[in-house]
């Protein structure tokens, strides 16, 4: 997981840049105010770090064209795209102001008769997909959004544009507050996509929403997968109550584990959710208790998806502690108990002497750590060539995030290296507690740079601890 570059552009694309709305190993989030629109749109940009991967360029440019191309009310609107002046594409598109299903969910309590009308647009987003021959791959609470209406915004703005709104509210139990606006579905999956196509992980989804077949490099994947994480998104919806007795039927089935015992696609399972509903088994109108979502703690469990249903894994105890070393012999680490290591290079950042610079990823699951919030880990490279000129102060001074809570920087002394540390914490959206670490080897030619997502629960030490253990060695 590289972060992109932590400075905020003024202008793209003819876009005033206000704000920092999101960022994921693949790419940034901006709000802008278009001039030509009169409104606020978010402009999707290409992180630094993949620019000149072309098959990662394709991939991003791909979501946009086929977002045009089913032309959706029930999908994210795309507006333009372009490049920047270093050659990064961008896409333009709609604010969803409302936030994300995750945010709802997150927030309290859900009413059940919500759930269904939620569930029921996303279904019908998802058919208009499928009606095209399009597999989206990654249905999950954090790619469905509430585009609200926002009268007025358009109407006062001035030649500089509006102050910019605040999103609007959402009353997690409020059946009304989601039905103000449109639900739409966006990220094609594409991010899973690009990061299969970076080596960074065969798998194309997230845990606890994907198909079983998703896990499997030699499956294919059709409109089923998706059929799969309806099936989940709707388990998540009516949590721990539970839906009526028809509409659990048809998540059963929709959560089959091989494809050939689900509904053939997206069209199908709405038509069987709707049967239930019109045969008169509605969700009754019930609130179900329940706690604000809890990341993965230390010597807790992490769930995994199989035939069984949701199991607990205990992936920290009783697992023995090991070393681990990259393909260059430059990188060594003590894993903490129940991690390894994925990784053989840092992808977009080459080696003064060819090829791409030594990194690894130590996680308990490397292949997720990109895309979920919940799992905890650490990116390690070493560059030999711009960030050798470059101060570790400096270096991590493009690489904030401004959307966290920032702790002073400090620096410790691991290892015979001398660590410039920031940590980040109480961020929105994606990991909870982001550190970013960064030194100078002996000789002052190769910077190691560290980024740290500690378990939930860990020891205030559990990074210097993981910086003392680390062996890096100079080209």
């Amino acid at each position: 997981m590289q972060p992109p570059s932590g400075a905020r552009p003024v202008e793209i694309g003819g876009c005033r840049i206000e704000r920092l709305l999101g960022a994921g190993a693949f790419a940034t989030v901006w709000l802008g105010f278009d001039p030509a629109l009169r409104d606020w749109v978010a402009i999707k940009v290409l992180a630094e770090n993949w620019a000149n991967d072309l098959r990662i360029r394709e991939r991003f440019s791909l979501e946009a064209r086929l977002l045009r191309q089913v032309d959706s009310p029930r999908l994210i609107r795309v507006h333009t795209v372009g490049e920047l002046a270093d050659g990064r594409p961008y896409i333009v598109m709609e604010w969803a102001t409302g936030g994300s299903l995750r945010d709802l969910l997150e927030a309290g309590d859900v009413y059940a008769d919500t759930a269904l009308r939620i569930l029921c647009q996303v279904a019908a987003a998802v058919a208009d997909l499928h009606s095209r021959g399009i597999v989206h791959r990654d249905l999950t609470p954090g790619n469905v959004l509430l585009c609200l209406p926002r009268p007025g915004d358009t109407t006062a703005a001035t030649a500089g544009g509006p102050a910019p709104p605040d999103p609007p509210a959402v009353p997690a139990a409020d059946a009304d507050a989601w039905s103000g606006g449109r639900i739409v579905v966006a990220d094609l999956g594409l991010a899973k996509a690009m990061a299969a196509a970076s080596g960074l992980t065969a798998r194309a989804g997230t845990p606890g929403y994907m198909a079983p077949e998703q896990d499997d490099p030699s499956s294919t994947v059709d409109e089923r997968a998706d059929v799969y994480g309806l099936g989940r998104l709707g388990l998540r919806l009516f949590g721990s109550a539970g839906p009526s007795a028809g509409v659990a039927a048809v998540l059963t089935r929709a959560t089959a584990p091989a494809p050939a015992d689900r509904y053939r696609d997206a069209d199908a399972f709405a038509r069987a959710l709707a049967e239930a509903v019109t045969s008169g088994d509605r969700p009754e109108r019930r609130r179900r208790r329940r706690g604000r979502h809890r990341r993965v703690a230390l010597a807790l469990v992490l769930a995994a998806v199989t035939a069984a249903g949701v199991v607990a894994v205990d992936v920290w105890r009783d697992r023995p502690v090991g070393v681990a070393t990259d393909a260059s012999g430059r990188i060594s680490v003590r894993l903490p108990p129940g991690w390894r290591a994925e990784g053989a290079g840092w992808a977009g950042r080459p080696a003064s002497r060819g090829g791409l610079a030594p990194a690894m990823v130590i996680s308990p699951d490397p292949g997720h750590w990109v895309t979920d919030p919940e799992v905890p880990g650490a990116f390690i490279g070493l560059s030999d060539t711009r960030e050798a000129a470059t101060d570790p102060a400096a270096f991590l001074a493009g690489h904030t995030h401004p959307r966290c809570r920032a702790d002073p920087v400090r620096t410790a002394r691991r290892a015979d290296l001398e660590w410039t540390i920031a940590r980040y914490a109480g961020c929105p959206a994606g990991k909870p507690v982001i550190v970013e670490a960064a030194a100078l080897l002996t000789g002052g030619a190769t910077l190691a740079y560290v980024q740290v997502t500690p378990p939930d629960g860990a020891s205030v030490t559990f990074v210097d601890d993981l910086l003392d253990s680390m062996a890096l060695r100079a080209g």
